[in-house]
């Protein structure tokens, strides 16, 4: 009997909790508020800015700024020590198609440290450092199973190195558990002052550092490019790819992978998942200054073309799925029109159209790419291989 009445009220909770969902998102383009964004290209005290010198000077970090006090959290910008250690390698890795290395980073600081365990593989047919991709897991651990037992579409490893790259992954939960009781075990015990801080570092911001982390070892190693690596994000992992970008500007291309509100969608549109849904749900995610705009998303003093254009002139691929309203697509694709005038300071012209394309249908030769594929929240192998055409592309990848 107590199973059954257990079973009924979580059934209960669950109903209410989607009702609420359903309740407080807007799935009709004709009830998208009217809104006037940011201008990116107006500094704080309304000077225009027309150049890209101007822009890396003045306007880029000003808007930095912003998104660190009101959304992500300052990113800590020093540590006492950091060290590599190869714990596995296997050189006839996927049929002797691949080196596999299993890399310890170990980072230091106040007298704590955090662990973050890298899996890589590398082309045995590299005559020259590989290009890379690395992707932030949020899923779990299995999909980027270093042995190959399990092979996940998630992260199709040996896709990427038939291709001729190199692939690399990290779990979001060796920086900070996906948890609102337990985030604060990992990285953030390096750094406690940003707990207390309303602008403090959460775990968007713990994923990203991880992947900078990841970069210093790619600093390390002989066999990467350390020019040319892509950082890939999927959800909540793509938000962090673009904040670890727009950050750390070590990496060549960004990818983020139906990454919604707070990711590459606008929030001003009000569209899909808001502000205070994403801060209810997921109160770890963002610093506390961040649930002063719940239902005030007109009152931010920035939104996500702004994140796009941090990442300027550098690459940056955003998708959507026919099947993920709740990301907005149509939100997404208009961050990335909107960042095109900051890529256009650095001389570089997006090809993206004025209407989002259909569907299955990737603009891909451009500074600024996307597609929206057919189908659900997910990353698939039709996406990588678009993220293959995306990277063969500004890299010049002959085939």
């Amino acid at each position: 009997m107590k199973t059954f009445l257990f079973t009924c009220l979580s059934l209960f909770i669950c109903i209410q909790l989607h009702a609420q969902n359903h309740e407080e998102s807007n799935y009709d383009e004709a009830k998208v508020p009217t809104y006037t964004l940011p201008d990116v290209l107006k500094t704080r005290d309304n000077k225009t800015v027309s150049s890209k010198k101007v822009w890396e000077k003045n306007r880029r970090p000003e808007i930095l700024a912003l998104f660190e006090d009101h959304i992500y959290g300052q990113v800590p910008k020093s540590f006492e020590d950091i060290r590599f250690s190869v714990i596995s390698e296997t050189k006839n890795s996927m049929n002797g198609k691949s080196n596999r290395k299993e890399i310890l980073i170990e980072v230091f600081n106040q007298g704590k440290s955090v662990r973050i365990n890298l899996v890589l593989f590398i082309p045995n047919n590299a005559t020259k450092p590989s290009p890379v991709f690395l992707l932030i897991n949020n899923r779990g651990k299995e999909n980027t199973d270093p042995s190959r037992k399990i092979i996940s579409e998630f992260w199709p490893a040996e896709v990427l190195i038939d291709a001729g790259y190199a692939i690399a992954a990290f779990h979001v939960s060796d920086l900070a558990p996906d948890n609102k009781d337990e985030f604060m075990n990992g990285v953030m015990q390096l750094y406690p002052e940003q707990l207390k801080a309303d602008n403090g570092m959460r775990a968007i911001g713990a994923w990203g550092w991880g992947a900078s982390r990841v970069m210093d070892y790619f600093e390390t190693e002989s066999q990467i490019d350390i020019k040319r690596v892509a950082l890939v994000g999927h959800s909540r992992g793509g938000k962090a790819s673009l904040w670890a970008a727009a950050q750390d500007q070590r990496f060549a291309i960004c990818i983020t992978n139906c990454s919604g509100s707070t990711g590459a969608a606008l929030a001003r549109r009000q569209f899909g998942e808001r502000v205070r849904r994403i801060n209810t749900s997921f109160p770890h995610w963002f610093n506390a200054n961040y649930k002063k705009y719940n239902d005030h998303e007109a009152l931010l003093p920035v939104d996500q073309h702004m994140l796009i254009s941090l990442i300027a002139p550098r690459p940056v691929y955003a998708t959507n799925a026919s099947e993920d309203l709740w990301a907005d697509p149509k939100g997404t694709f208009l961050s990335l029109k909107n960042a095109e005038g900051v890529y256009g300071l650095f001389g570089l012209k997006s090809n993206l159209p004025e209407v989002a394309p259909g569907l299955n249908t990737p603009l891909i030769e451009s500074p600024l790419a996307y597609h929206n594929r057919e189908g659900k929240h997910d990353m698939t192998v039709y996406d990588w291989k678009q993220f293959i055409k995306f990277a063969d592309f500004h890299f010049g990848m002959g085939r």
